[in-house]
């Protein structure tokens, strides 16, 4: 467990200048391979300073059409069945996002193409119509942030999200939405109406209080402070708000659990969960680089820490054990965290939003068959 052999080495002092200033702005140091790949790409100065001239790396936008937009799931450990995720891919660049691994599909890294090679799913209002006006369609909680979020920098010129929360608010369908983005106050006029019904509620992913560390963890999400006044003018409005201390990540923000939830009550959320830290297929090792290059002398304990929750592993994605982990260390995590939570008043108990005021869309004129 934690041998320092097992970490990655930092990147050439030379060629890792020339990088850092590419990716300025960016959560992952490199643009590693997916596992589908049968190809290693690296960047490697060939003695003329070729890297030199190459140019900061750009968000590229990329359209996708999909079928459909309502994603399924049979989790036993989640609490939601079904999701939308308006886009594929991040800018915030939160470096340890366990849906970094989905770009892998795309033969894309996910490393730094996951941040900056990012996928808009066009018509996604229309399908939304398309299946909640389906005779056979039952009303459930959509959730909304699960996998990337819907409120990234992308959504202020392309609003998916935007038109996909129109939707439902006319549907009358409920909506939970997790975000770490001030943006979704851009929403409040719709959320807060929803919330009058008892149809949306909010959460807000609070990783540290540390604006320094934040913006090495997750360089183009909201900083910690405006998170925090979103969450309060949420509130404020009537709209049920949480805070997600998420991810726990061992010896890096692990001693925040606290201060997090009591900032968190203070501007008004009245629920709270957490989620250790997930390394799951490329985010081990993106992960360990990451902690390589900011926090050398922690990296090998870090890791040590999170493979004593895994039972000796980076990873262990058995349901019932893949939030919280397992062993010592993730039974003190997780005591420390009820014990603050029922200290500071949050609520044991998450809002149930209303599904029976359901109203499906009108779908406009069909062409009929002859058969």
């Amino acid at each position: 467990m934690g041998r320092l052999a097992e970490l990655p080495s930092p990147p050439d002092a030379a060629a890792g200048a020339v990088i850092a200033e590419r990716r300025r702005g960016r959560g992952a140091l490199t643009r590693r391979s997916g596992r589908y790949e049968a190809e290693v790409r690296e960047e490697i100065d060939d003695g003329w300073g070729s890297l030199d001239s190459l140019d900061a790396l750009k968000t590229n936008i990329h359209t996708e059409k999909p079928r459909s937009i309502i994603t399924r799931n049979d989790s036993p450990d989640i609490s939601f069945d079904r999701s939308i995720n308006p886009y594929r891919g991040c800018e915030h660049g939160c470096v340890y996002c366990f849906a970094r691994p989905t770009h892998a599909y795309m033969g894309l890294s996910p490393g730094l193409d996951f941040e900056t090679e990012l996928f808009v799913k066009e018509g996604a209002a229309q399908l939304l119509e398309r299946e909640l006006s389906a005779p056979s369609y039952a009303p459930k909680v959509i959730a909304i942030g699960t996998n990337t979020d819907p409120y990234q920098p992308v959504e202020k010129r392309h609003r998916v999200m935007r038109s996909v929360l129109e939707v439902l608010a006319r549907a009358k369908h409920p909506v939970a939405i997790v975000t770490k983005s001030a943006l979704v106050l851009r929403d409040l006029d719709l959320l807060a109406d929803m919330a009058k019904d008892g149809l949306a509620k909010v959460a807000f992913s609070v990783t540290t209080l540390d604006p320094k560390l934040a913006r090495l963890m997750e360089p183009r999400a909201a900083t910690p402070a405006r998170r925090l006044d979103a969450m309060e003018k949420i509130a404020a409005a009537g709209v049920p708000v949480a805070v997600m201390t998420a991810p726990v990540i061992p010896a890096i923000n692990d001693e925040e659990i606290e201060a997090i939830l009591a900032r968190a009550h203070a501007a008004g959320a009245r629920e709270a969960g957490y989620i250790l830290l997930r390394l799951p297929l490329e985010v081990r090792e993106l992960f360990s680089e990451w902690l390589v290059q900011h926090f050398p002398d922690k990296a090998r304990h870090a890791l040590s820490l999170v493979r004593s929750t895994r039972g000796g592993k980076a990873y262990d994605a058995t349901f019932g054990k893949r939030m919280t982990g397992d062993g010592p260390y993730a039974w003190m995590i997780g005591r420390r965290f009820e014990l603050a939570a029922k200290r500071l008043g949050f609520s044991a108990t998450t809002t149930k939003l209303r599904t029976d005021l359901f109203q499906p869309p009108r779908r406009g004129p069909q062409q009929l068959t002859l058969f």
